[in-house]
Protein backbone atom coordinates (compact mmCIF):
# COMPACT_ATOMS: atom_id res chain seq x y z
CA UNK A 1 0.00 0.00 0.00
CA UNK A 2 1.28 3.45 -0.88
CA UNK A 3 -0.16 6.57 0.73
CA UNK A 4 0.92 9.74 -0.97
CA UNK A 5 0.29 13.43 -1.45
CA UNK A 6 0.16 14.56 -5.06
CA UNK A 7 0.86 18.08 -6.24
CA UNK A 8 0.27 19.12 -9.84
CA UNK A 9 2.10 21.95 -11.57
CA UNK A 10 -0.13 23.09 -14.43
CA UNK A 11 2.52 25.42 -15.77
CA UNK A 12 5.09 22.66 -16.35
CA UNK A 13 2.45 19.93 -16.73
CA UNK A 14 4.19 17.78 -14.14
CA UNK A 15 3.20 16.14 -10.91
CA UNK A 16 5.04 15.48 -7.69
CA UNK A 17 4.31 12.47 -5.48
CA UNK A 18 5.35 12.62 -1.84
CA UNK A 19 5.19 9.05 -0.50
CA UNK A 20 3.95 9.20 3.09
CA UNK A 21 3.60 5.47 3.88
CA UNK A 22 4.69 2.26 2.19
CA UNK A 23 3.18 -0.83 3.78
CA UNK A 24 3.05 -4.48 2.72
CA UNK A 25 -0.10 -6.33 3.77
CA UNK A 26 -0.08 -10.11 3.45
CA UNK A 27 -3.24 -11.42 1.78
CA UNK A 28 -4.43 -13.14 4.98
CA UNK A 29 -4.67 -9.70 6.63
CA UNK A 30 -6.64 -7.95 3.84
CA UNK A 31 -10.09 -8.89 5.16
CA UNK A 32 -12.51 -6.41 6.70
CA UNK A 33 -11.66 -5.84 10.37
CA UNK A 34 -15.23 -5.91 11.74
CA UNK A 35 -16.38 -8.83 9.58
CA UNK A 36 -13.42 -11.08 10.36
CA UNK A 37 -13.63 -10.12 14.03
CA UNK A 38 -17.31 -11.13 14.12
CA UNK A 39 -16.67 -14.40 12.30
CA UNK A 40 -13.82 -15.26 14.64
CA UNK A 41 -16.04 -14.57 17.69
CA UNK A 42 -18.80 -16.79 16.28
CA UNK A 43 -16.30 -19.60 15.75
CA UNK A 44 -14.79 -19.14 19.23
CA UNK A 45 -18.36 -19.48 20.62
CA UNK A 46 -18.77 -22.82 18.81
CA UNK A 47 -20.97 -21.23 16.16
CA UNK A 48 -22.34 -23.31 13.31
CA UNK A 49 -23.27 -22.83 9.65
CA UNK A 50 -26.59 -21.17 10.54
CA UNK A 51 -24.84 -18.66 12.81
CA UNK A 52 -22.34 -17.76 10.08
CA UNK A 53 -25.01 -17.44 7.36
CA UNK A 54 -27.11 -15.21 9.65
CA UNK A 55 -24.06 -13.04 10.34
CA UNK A 56 -23.32 -12.66 6.62
CA UNK A 57 -26.95 -11.66 6.05
CA UNK A 58 -26.84 -9.11 8.90
CA UNK A 59 -23.68 -7.59 7.38
CA UNK A 60 -25.52 -7.23 4.04
CA UNK A 61 -22.79 -9.08 2.20
CA UNK A 62 -23.58 -9.44 -1.51
CA UNK A 63 -23.97 -13.21 -1.46
CA UNK A 64 -26.98 -15.48 -2.02
CA UNK A 65 -27.97 -18.18 0.47
CA UNK A 66 -26.33 -21.04 -1.46
CA UNK A 67 -23.01 -19.23 -1.64
CA UNK A 68 -23.31 -18.10 2.02
CA UNK A 69 -23.70 -21.74 3.07
CA UNK A 70 -20.67 -22.71 1.01
CA UNK A 71 -18.61 -19.90 2.57
CA UNK A 72 -19.81 -20.88 6.06
CA UNK A 73 -18.66 -24.48 5.55
CA UNK A 74 -15.24 -23.20 4.43
CA UNK A 75 -15.01 -20.86 7.45
CA UNK A 76 -15.68 -23.79 9.78
CA UNK A 77 -12.84 -25.74 8.12
CA UNK A 78 -10.46 -22.79 7.83
CA UNK A 79 -11.10 -19.86 10.20
CA UNK A 80 -9.87 -16.52 8.83
CA UNK A 81 -6.98 -14.52 10.18
CA UNK A 82 -8.00 -11.17 11.64
CA UNK A 83 -8.27 -8.69 8.76
CA UNK A 84 -7.22 -5.07 9.15
CA UNK A 85 -8.91 -3.18 6.30
CA UNK A 86 -12.15 -1.28 6.70
CA UNK A 87 -14.53 -2.05 3.86
CA UNK A 88 -17.64 0.06 3.40
CA UNK A 89 -20.35 -1.30 1.14
CA UNK A 90 -22.89 1.44 1.82
CA UNK A 91 -23.08 3.12 -1.59
CA UNK A 92 -20.07 1.54 -3.22
CA UNK A 93 -17.30 -0.75 -2.08
CA UNK A 94 -14.58 1.48 -0.62
CA UNK A 95 -11.48 0.59 1.30
CA UNK A 96 -10.17 2.64 4.19
CA UNK A 97 -6.62 2.21 5.36
CA UNK A 98 -6.26 4.05 8.70
CA UNK A 99 -6.05 0.82 10.75
CA UNK A 100 -3.35 -0.57 8.42
CA UNK A 101 -1.31 2.62 8.78
CA UNK A 102 -1.75 2.66 12.56
CA UNK A 103 -0.84 -1.02 13.09
CA UNK A 104 1.92 -1.44 10.50
CA UNK A 105 4.96 -3.04 12.07
CA UNK A 106 3.15 -4.19 15.21
CA UNK A 107 0.96 -6.91 13.66
CA UNK A 108 2.33 -10.04 11.98
CA UNK A 109 1.64 -9.80 8.27
CA UNK A 110 1.53 -5.98 8.13
CA UNK A 111 5.00 -4.66 7.41
CA UNK A 112 5.97 -0.99 7.39
CA UNK A 113 8.45 -0.52 4.56
CA UNK A 114 8.65 3.25 4.88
Amino acid sequence: MFVYEKTDDDRTRTGLLNILHTIFVEKARTGDFQTTSGIRKILENEGNIDDLVAYMSERNLPVDEIKANSIARELLRTPPEQGYLTISNALQWRLQYRRIIDTAGSIEGILRIR
